[in-house]
């Protein structure tokens, strides 16, 4: 009974500094574990604010609302808090690992503290599937898988309520679908840019669904982004984060789905001639649908040009494998696969065909982007030496086809 009491309380007193009491909620928003409604002003009777709380394991109760004058606020709120009332407090809070923002709190109330979100931050807060909260010592994370609905829900109820009353309250989650406007003939030439399938590899790093993948397979999407794991229905994979100059991206399963297995990473340095193994879907629609396995050794510690963030490889890989798993003999990931000597072009400008020189990102540049990113990945130590058709099946539950529609364009810069 605590719980709820103590929602409705937050919901409460979530309105604008004047309203000193608020009644409600009238109408309903119900999106997850999220609940909330409009609110009036006890003492004018006037509509003061849309909110919604969510309940969390941490022992916080997230509130988010908008009030009459369209500002947003967020408040942590939680029976254990015991603030002095006026009491300021600075929040971090960082979205995916990577947007990151500074708010500026208010203690209206002993147990909750409150701040006003820019339109920069609610844009986020509305796309982001993770907010990490922290405020001195203390370092909180809230799942926002269903933060775009709530925020879409809110708005919807704001201006539902301004334009026909408290007493036509409904169903703020019913959102009315926009009228779709008319081609526009001037429309830039981005638009009607014709697409082709395009695919790579991925491979699961976390219980949570987070895929990892190369940004090259990726960048020039357009609509969906498909994971599929062999002899599985696909899933939409949402893009949760990117780094272009490593080559990097992260995307995420469904919050509907988890993995019981997923790629551990090698803890330790791999050395040049160590052997090493190579899955992926290449030329997939051409070759099998499965994914194919090759292996080969580590040529060296450095790519093109010296640089140390890549690893020379021997083991083949084409188009496709891009984004792919590459192991050391333990069956712990070593490295992503990222491309291969342009062979065309190396003979047109030396008259010779290179020979097995591929490249993968080391586990480094990996682990930063995912640390940057706020996975919760593991590490392991290479122990015992197991076979390739070992670690090949072992990889089955988490190696997935990536594949999506993308722009000619995108395709060619590949």
């Amino acid at each position: 009974m605590w719980l709820k009491s103590f929602i409705v309380a937050s919901l409460l007193q979530l309105g604008v500094v004047t309203a000193a009491h608020a009644a409600g909620p009238f109408g309903s928003v119900k999106i997850g574990n999220w609940v909330g409604g409009a609110f009036s002003n006890d003492e004018t009777g006037a509509f003061s604010h849309c909110a919604a709380t969510a309940p969390y394991a941490n022992g916080v109760i997230l509130v988010v609302g908008q009030n009459s004058g369209g500002s947003w606020i967020l408040s942590f709120a939680s029976p254990s808090y015991r603030f002095t009332k006026g009491e300021n407090a600075a929040i971090d809070v960082i979205f995916d690992g990577q947007e990151q923002a500074r708010l500026f709190a208010t203690a209206n109330q002993t147990n909750m503290l409150s701040s006003v979100m820019p339109a920069n931050v609610v844009r986020t807060f509305q796309k982001a599937s993770l907010m990490v909260a922290t405020s001195g010592r203390t370092v909180l994370n809230f799942d926002l898988t269903s933060a775009g609905p709530v925020i879409a829900a809110l708005a919807n109820c704001v201006t539902k309520v301004k334009a026909d009353g408290l007493s036509k309250a409904g169903d703020f989650t019913k959102v009315a679908a926009k009228p779709q406007a008319a081609p526009d003939k001037q429309a830039s030439p981005s638009a009607s840019k014709p697409t082709r399938a395009k695919s790579g590899t991925g491979f699961v790093v976390s219980a949570s669904g987070h895929v990892v993948t190369n940004n090259h397979v990726i960048n020039g999407c357009v609509g969906d982004i498909k994971g599929n794991l062999t002899g599985e229905a696909g899933m939409v994979l949402r893009v949760v984060s990117s780094d272009a100059n490593n080559d990097l991206a992260l995307l995420q399963a469904p919050s509907t789905t988890t993995f019981k297995e997923f790629a551990r990473i090698r803890d330790r340095s791999i050395r040049s001639g160590d052997s090493v193994v190579a899955i992926g879907f290449p030329f997939h629609g051409l070759l099998t649908s499965d994914f194919t396995v090759t292996t080969g050794i580590v040529s060296s510690l450095s790519g093109m040009r010296n640089d140390s963030r890549f690893l020379q490889i021997s083991a083949p890989v084409q188009p496709g494998n891009s984004g792919g798993p590459l192991f050391d003999t333990t069956g712990q990931i070593v490295g992503v696969v990222t491309g291969k000597l342009d062979g065309l072009r190396v003979a047109a400008a030396t008259g010779n065909i290179p020979e097995n020189i591929n490249f993968a990102i080391k586990t480094g540049a990996l682990r930063d982007f995912l640390d940057n990113s706020v996975v919760p990945y593991q590490t392991a130590e290479p122990k015992g030496e197991i076979k390739t058709t070992d670690i090949a099946g072992n990889a089955r539950p988490y190696t997935m086809l990536i594949s999506c529609n993308g722009t000619e364009q995108a395709e060619a810069k590949r």
